[in-house]
C-alpha cells in the first residue's frame, strides 16, 4: 500500500512515523513544497532571537532519520489532486499515485490589499527563507515595523525585540491579540509592550509602503514611519486552494471527521489545513496550534495504517509569552451572548482573569499573569468538569480557581490528569 502525505511538517512527518510504526512494509512518500529539511516554523522564532542555529528547526537532526524510516521525501508542490484516480498531480504534469492520502499542508500567509506590499524590504516571516532575510536586515538599531499583533505576530515581535530593534507594531483591531484576547487583557498586553519600549498603533492601518530610503510606512491616522523593514503578520489561513477540483469537502479548512477523515474514504486531513471536529462543542474547527497539529496526525496515521482511532477533542488553547508577559486562552473564551462571566483585575499587579460558563461548566478563559494555574483551567474547561456549587462562589471571586477545580474535579474523578495538563 502508497501512503502520499502532502506536508513536511509536524503533521506530516508524524503521520509518517506512526503509519510506518504499524505497518512496517507499506510504501511512505512525504511531498513537501520547500526546499528545506522538514522543519517546524514555530522555532522560527528562536531563530530570529539567536537561541538556535538553523539546524535547531529541523524537526529530526539525524540526517539518516528519514532513509531508516524508509520514508520517501520529495522537494515540491502538488498542483491538484484526482480524489476518483486515486492520484496527486506534480509540477512537472507527472501523476503519483496514492492507495492512502493526508493532507497536512498547514497555512499560508495573508497578503493585505496594501499599496507596495510587494517591494523589496517587506517580508512576511513564515518560512526559513523568510527569517533568513529577516536576519539580514534586523540589525540592532534597525528599525522594524509590523504589521499585526494578533498571537502569531506577538511570537515575531518578541524575537525580534530579542534583536535590539526599534521596533513599531500597527494591529487594525482595537486591543492586541484580538481573537485569543478580551478588551482588558489584550489593552494590558499593549501596555506592557509600550513600557517595554515597543511603539504600538492600535486601530490603526496600514495604508501605504511607499518607496524611499529608508521606506516610508504611511498609517491611517495620518503618521508615517521610516523603516528599514516592514514585516506583515496579518494572520494565515489554510494553505488548500489546489483542492478546488478534488471532489474533497472544504469549509475553512479541509472538512474531516473523528477519524480525521474527509468526506472521500482513504483521504484524511491533519493539522493547520484541517477543519476537525470537536466532540466537546459538536462543531468542527481549525484550531492551528502545534499540539493539535500533532494529536491528529497521530489519530490519522493509526487510521490510515488500518487501525481505528478517534479525536476526543480540538484543543482550543494559546499560551503566549510576550516580553516577559504570559497570557493564555482556553476554549470560548468569549462565551455565548448572554453567558455569564466572572472577572478580576489587577492592573497594578498586571494580573487578569477571565472565566466564562456555561450553565454551571467553565466553557473558556482569559488569564494573564496565572502561569501556575494553566492546567487547572484547561482541566476545566476540556474536562467539561461541573461546578456545582463552585459557580455561584466564582462568580463572586474568580481567584478562588484553584479550590474549585480540587473539590469539583476530584469529586468527579477528573483531577489528576487534569492537573498534570494531559488531555483525558
Amino acid at each position: 500500500m502508497h501512503h502520499v502525505i502532502l506536508g513536511a511538517g509536524p503533521a506530516g512527518v508524524i503521520a509518517a512515523e506512526t503509519i510506518r510504526k504499524h505497518r512496517p512494509d507499506d510504501r511512505i512518500t512525504i511531498i513537501g513544497a520547500e526546499r528545506e529539511p522538514p522543519y517546524s516554523r514555530m522555532a522560527i522564532p528562536y531563530l530570529l532571537a539567536g537561541n538556535i542555529p538553523e539546524s535547531g528547526t529541523w524537526l529530526r537532526h539525524d540526517a539518516e532519520h528519514f532513509a531508516r524510516q524508509r520514508i520517501e521525501l520529495m522537494q515540491l508542490r502538488v498542483t491538484a489532486v484526482d480524489s476518483q484516480a486515486r492520484t496527486v498531480t506534480l509540477p512537472s504534469g507527472d501523476k503519483l499515485a496514492f492507495d492512502r492520502l493526508l493532507i497536512a499542508t498547514g497555512a499560508r500567509p495573508v497578503k493585505p490589499p496594501i499599496p507596495g506590499i510587494d517591494r523589496p524590504g517587506v517580508h512576511h516571516c513564515w518560512t526559513l527563507e523568510d527569517a533568513r532575510h529577516i536576519m539580514e536586515l534586523a540589525r540592532p538599531g534597525a528599525r522594524v515595523v509590523q504589521m499585526g499583533a494578533g498571537f502569531i505576530g506577538c511570537i515575531i515581535m518578541e524575537a525580534l525585540a530579542a534583536r535590539g530593534v526599534q521596533l513599531a507594531v500597527v494591529e487594525m483591531a482595537d486591543r492586541m491579540v484580538p481573537r485569543m484576547m478580551g478588551p482588558v487583557a489584550g489593552s494590558m498586553i499593549r501596555d506592557w509592550c509600550v513600557a517595554k519600549g515597543v511603539q504600538v498603533f492600535t486601530g490603526t492601518r496600514v495604508e501605504e509602503i511607499a518607496a524611499a530610503s529608508p521606506l516610508r510606512v504611511r498609517l491611517s491616522d495620518g503618521q508615517a514611519l521610516d523603516a528599514d523593514l516592514v514585516i506583515s503578520a496579518t494572520g494565515v489561513k489554510p494553505s488548500i486552494g489546489f483542492l478546488e477540483e478534488s471532489g474533497i469537502t472544504c469549509l475553512a479548512g479541509v472538512l474531516t471527521d473523528a477519524h480525521m477523515q474527509t468526506n472521500v474514504p482513504g483521504i484524511y486531513a491533519a493539522g493547520d489545513c484541517a477543519e476537525a471536529f470537536d466532540k466537546i462543542t459538536g462543531r468542527t474547527m481549525v484550531s492551528a496550534i502545534q499540539p493539535n497539529a500533532a494529536d491528529q496526525a497521530r489519530i490519522a496515521g493509526m487510521n490510515m495504517a488500518g487501525l481505528e482511532a478517534e479525536l476526543s477533542c480540538v484543543t482550543y488553547i494559546n499560551v503566549l509569552d510576550t516580553l516577559g508577559l504570559v497570557s493564555a486562552s482556553f476554549g470560548d473564551w468569549q462565551g455565548a451572548p448572554g453567558s455569564e462571566q466572572a472577572e478580576f483585575t489587577d492592573r497594578e499587579g498586571v494580573r487578569h482573569l477571565s472565566l466564562r460558563f456555561d450553565g454551571d461548566v467553565m466553557v473558556g478563559a482569559n488569564a494573564i499573569g496565572w502561569t501556575q494555574h494553566v492546567g487547572v483551567l484547561r482541566g476545566l474547561v476540556e474536562g467539561q468538569v461541573r461546578l456545582g456549587g463552585w459557580k455561584d462562589k466564582l462568580l463572586e471571586d474568580p481567584t478562588r480557581i484553584m479550590e474549585a477545580y480540587l473539590d469539583a474535579a476530584q469529586a468527579q474523578g477528573r483531577w489528576q490528569g487534569a492537573a498534570d495538563g494531559r488531555r483525558r
